[in-house]
């Protein structure tokens, strides 16, 4: 690679060296839908047929959690925008047998919430803010996500409003302190 070619990846990937722990804004979305899937056969594949029929049914998922059991069986929760929740419902009851689990939830009654910014892969603690935040408003987390630049919980929706207020305070996004800002994306 010449230099000039070297100069212009690190115009695009600056190194700016160890990343500030900056929250720029909170996030949510009420559309989520909540589906979980429960007895299926804990196997290599299982999950891949499960995913695999929802990508060709065109429908996204965003927060993926299995739990195995000792009894050979594990149950699988994943996400999906509420837009989709009745095609993925008639999907389910099209491939139970198919797919062999033994019988699935969907619940409507959930939201996102998440906290984006930069510095989350090198600084400590940002996490515990977030959960303690949520813990002292007495919010359950239902679902965890993260990346280098998110953190997002799965909580009830009628804590939804709540939780993004706890955010904000708990990260010093309150309107009278700070203007937040989110950066481009869906937050998904």
């Amino acid at each position: 690679m010449t230099d000039a070619e070297q100069q212009n990846l690190g115009d695009l990937f600056p190194d700016l060296g160890q990343e500030t722990p900056i929250i720029s804004g909170v996030a949510h979305d009420k559309t989520e839908t909540l589906v979980t899937l429960r007895g299926v056969t804990d196997e290599p594949g299982m999950a891949a047929q499960v995913f695999r029929g929802l990508a060709e049914a065109g429908v996204n998922v965003d927060m993926i959690v299995q739990a195995g059991a000792s009894t050979g069986l594990a149950d699988i929760s994943f996400t999906v925008p509420g837009s989709t929740g009745n095609r993925v419902r008639d999907l389910l009851i099209e491939k139970q047998d198919e797919l062999g689990f033994n019988s699935f939830d969907v619940d409507t009654n959930v939201g996102k919430v998440a906290v984006v910014g930069i510095g989350m892969k090198t600084h400590s603690g940002l996490a515990a803010i977030f959960f303690q935040a949520l813990s002292e408003q007495g919010i359950n987390v239902l679902m965890i996500s993260t990346s280098e630049i998110r953190i997002a919980a799965l909580v009830s929706l009628d804590e939804l409003d709540a939780a993004v207020k706890a955010l904000h305070t708990a990260y010093g996004l309150d309107a009278d302190k700070v203007e937040a800002v989110v950066y481009g994306g869906t937050g998904r």
